[in-house]
C-alpha cells in the first residue's frame, strides 16, 4: 500500500504532464472513433460494435478520471480552481450512468446514446484545453491568430460536413462542404443545399456547433475552455486575449470573457424558451425534436447567421404568419446585432440597480449615484441603430403595402413583417417574404441595409453601423466649415473618421472586385442577382435571390472568399499582415491637396 502511494505521489508531482498527455490522447482517440460512429459508418452491423465501444470508452473515461482525480486531491492533499471542472465531469458521467442503469422515467431522456458522446467530447475538450491552447512555447500576433483560428475552425468544420452520414441522399463534395462550412462559421447563411431536407440531424447539428463557435469566435470558446478546464490564465495568454477581445484592463480580460459566454447563453437561453411557446406540439414527432428546433434557431437567430432547419424557410405556411415566433426570432438578432459592449454595458447597469435597490431595503445601504451609467460608444451605437431600425421598418410597410404586405392578414401582421425584413436584412438573413417578389426600391433598400449592417462588436456583419454614421457626420461637418467632429458633447478622434472613411473604400473595392470575378464565372446569371449575392456574402447577410445552389465550383470559391473577407474585416486583413510596428519619431511637413 505504501508502494502504491509512494508511486501515485511520485506520479502526481514530478510526471503529471505525462498523465495529461497519456489522457489527452485517449481522449482523443474516443472522441474520433465517436466522430466516425455518427459521421460516417452506414453498415448497421458495423456500427452496432462502434456503438458498443463507445459505451465501453465512456465507462472506461469516468473510471480514469475518477482514479486520477482522487489520487491527486489525496496525494497533493487540497483541491486547486483546474479540480472544479473535473468534479463536474465526474458528476455529469455519474448522472448519466444511473439514468441508463434505471432506464425510466423521468430519466429516461438522458438514457440516450447521445449524452454518451457528449461526456466523451467534454473530456477530450478538457484535455485539449490543458494541452494545446496556450501559447506560451510560441507567439503569433493576435490579429494572425484570428485570422489562423477562423480558417481552422472551417476545416475542421468542412471535413465534418463532407462525413457521408452528414447528408441524407448524397455526400458533399469539397467545394460544397468548403462553402457551408464558411458560411456557418462566418455566420452568413447562405447555403448550397436545403439542410431542412438533404442534412441529416449530424449534419444540422454540425452547422449549429459552427454557427455558435463562430458567432462568438473560436479564440472566445478557446479562451473560455482554457480557463474552466485549467484553471487559469498565464500572464502572456491574458495579454493576447486581452488584445483580442479589446479589453484594456488585464485584470478584467478573465471576468470579460467569461461574461461573454454568461451573457450570449443566456439571451439564447431566454429566446429558446420564447420560441419553444411560439411554435406548436403537433408540428414536431418528439420533445426532443421541439427542443433542438428551438436550440438551434435560438443560436441562428442571436448570431445573426440565417440557418434555419424550416422546409422552404419561413416563407412556409406553417411560420409565415407565426407572428410570435418571427418576434421571438427578431428580438434574438436584434439583441445579437447591438455588440457585446452595448449588452455588458447594460447587465452591469442593470446589476448595480439592482445591487442598490436590494442594499438599500435589506442592509440598509446609500446608494451610490454613478455619473455616466451609459458609455459614449453604448449611446452613440443605440441611437444609430434606432434611427435605422425605425427608418428601414417605417420604409418597408410605406413601400411593400400593395406588394408583399398584402400577404397579411392584419395591420399588425403587416408591420411584424415589415419590422422583420427590414431588420434581418441587417445581417440575420432570415425571410418570411421571398425577395424576388419585393419592389426595386425595396430590393435596393435591402440591399443599402445589407451593406451598413450592426454595431461594431456584435454578431452581425456589414461596415457597421457606426461607420456609416462617421462618414455621413463628418461630410455634413465639412460643408459647415468645422474642423473636428463633435456628438454627445465629445469630439471624435480623427484616428476614428480615418478608419471610417478607410472600411467604407475597402468594402467597395472588395464587392466590386468579386462582382466582376463573378460575372467572367457565371455568365448566365443577371447582374442584379450576382450583385445581390456579393453584397450578402461580403456583408455576411446570407439574403439571396436563388442563385446560390446553381453557382458554379468558381464561383462558389469566390463567395467563399468574400464571406471570410466580409466576416475577418478587410482592413483586419491589411493589418494583420502589412502593419508597420517600427514608430516614428519624425513627422513630415504637412500639405494640404487639391480637391
Amino acid at each position: 500500500m505504501e508502494t502504491a502511494v509512494s508511486f501515485l505521489k511520485f506520479v502526481f508531482t514530478y510526471r503529471k504532464k505525462v498523465v495529461e498527455q497519456v489522457m489527452f490522447y485517449v481522449s482523443m482517440v474516443c472522441a474520433l472513433t465517436v466522430v466516425v460512429h455518427v459521421g460516417y459508418i452506414t453498415n448497421p452491423d458495423i456500427a452496432l460494435k462502434t456503438e458498443l465501444a463507445i459505451r465501453f470508452m465512456f465507462y472506461m473515461l469516468f473510471v480514469l478520471e475518477l482514479i486520477r482525480k482522487i489520487s491527486s486531491i489525496l496525494i497533493l492533499k487540497k483541491i486547486t480552481v483546474s479540480n472544479y471542472s473535473s468534479i463536474f465531469l465526474i458528476l455529469y458521467f455519474l448522472f448519466i450512468i444511473v439514468a441508463r442503469l434505471t432506464n425510466g422515467q423521468p430519466l429516461a431522456f438522458f438514457a440516450k446514446e447521445e449524452w454518451l458522446y457528449l461526456g466523451i467530447a467534454l473530456v477530450f475538450l478538457s484535455e485539449l484545453s490543458k494541452n494545446s491552447l496556450f501559447f506560451d512555447n510560441f507567439y503569433f500576433n493576435p490579429t494572425i491568430l484570428f485570422v489562423i483560428s477562423f480558417l481552422s475552425l472551417i476545416l475542421v468544420g468542412t471535413i465534418l460536413l463532407m462525413l457521408p452520414r452528414t447528408t441524407l441522399i448524397e455526400p458533399l463534395s469539397f467545394v460544397d462542404a468548403f462553402f457551408m462550412a464558411t458560411s456557418a462559421v462566418c455566420i452568413t447563411g447562405l447555403t448550397v443545399t436545403d439542410i431542412s431536407t438533404n442534412f441529416s440531424l449530424f449534419g444540422q447539428g454540425v452547422i449549429m456547433l459552427l454557427v455558435q463557435v463562430g458567432g462568438l469566435g473560436i479564440m472566445t470558446f478557446t479562451g473560455f475552455f482554457g480557463y474552466f478546464f485549467s484553471g487559469g490564465f498565464s500572464f502572456k495568454n491574458q495579454l493576447m486575449f486581452g488584445e483580442i477581445l479589446g479589453e484594456n484592463k488585464l485584470n478584467a480580460v478573465i471576468s470579460t470573457l467569461l461574461t461573454i459566454i454568461f451573457i450570449t447563453l443566456l439571451f439564447e437561453f431566454i429566446g429558446g424558451v420564447f420560441i419553444y411557446i411560439s411554435v406548436e406540439d403537433a408540428v414536431f414527432d418528439s420533445l426532443g425534436e421541439k427542443i433542438f428546433f428551438c436550440a438551434f434557431h435560438a443560436i441562428s437567430s442571436f448570431c445573426n447567421s440565417g440557418f434555419t432547419i424550416i422546409k422552404d424557410g419561413l416563407m412556409n405556411d406553417t411560420y409565415r404568419y407565426n407572428y410570435n415566433f418571427q418576434i421571438a426570432l427578431s428580438l434574438l438578432f436584434v439583441i445579437g446585432s447591438l455588440g457585446f459592449s452595448t449588452i455588458f454595458n447594460f447587465y452591469t447597469y442593470v446589476k448595480d440597480k439592482l445591487r442598490g435597490v436590494l442594499g438599500a431595503i435589506f442592509f440598509n445601504q446609500k446608494r451610490v449615484h454613478r455619473p455616466q451609467s451609459f458609455s459614449f460608444n453604448t449611446k452613440f451605437i443605440l441611437s444609430c441603430n434606432m434611427i435605422v431600425l425605425v427608418l428601414a421598418t417605417g420604409s418597408y410597410f410605406v413601400m411593400e403595402q400593395n406588394q408583399t404586405l398584402m400577404q397579411d392578414r392584419t395591420v399588425i401582421g403587416e408591420w411584424v413583417t415589415s419590422f422583420f425584413m427590414a431588420n434581418a436584412s441587417r445581417s440575420a438573413g432570415f425571410n418570411s417574404v421571398d425577395p424576388n417578389l419585393v419592389t426595386a426600391p425595396t430590393l435596393i433598400m435591402l440591399t443599402t441595409l445589407m451593406w451598413i449592417g450592426t454595431a461594431p462588436g456584435s454578431t452581425g456583419g456589414g461596415v457597421k453601423v457606426t461607420t456609416v454614421a462617421i462618414a455621413l457626420m463628418n461630410i455634413f461637418s465639412l460643408a459647415r466649415g468645422k474642423d473636428s467632429l463633435e456628438i454627445y458633447r465629445r469630439s471624435i478622434a480623427a484616428e476614428s473618421v480615418n478608419k471610417a472613411f478607410a472600411i467604407i473604400i475597402l468594402s467597395l473595392i472588395t464587392i466590386t472586385l468579386s462582382f466582376i470575378l463573378l460575372s467572367f464565372t457565371e455568365p448566365e446569371q443577371k447582374m442584379k442577382i450576382l450583385l445581390f449575392e456579393t453584397v450578402s456574402a461580403y456583408t455576411t447577410c446570407g439574403l439571396s435571390l436563388g442563385a446560390t445552389p446553381s453557382l458554379s465550383s468558381p464561383g462558389k470559391i469566390i463567395i467563399v472568399f468574400t464571406m471570410f473577407v466580409g466576416r475577418v474585416g478587410t482592413l483586419t486583413l491589411l493589418v494583420a499582415f502589412i502593419k508597420n510596428i517600427k514608430n516614428k519619431s519624425y513627422i513630415y511637413p504637412a500639405e494640404k491637396i487639391l480637391f
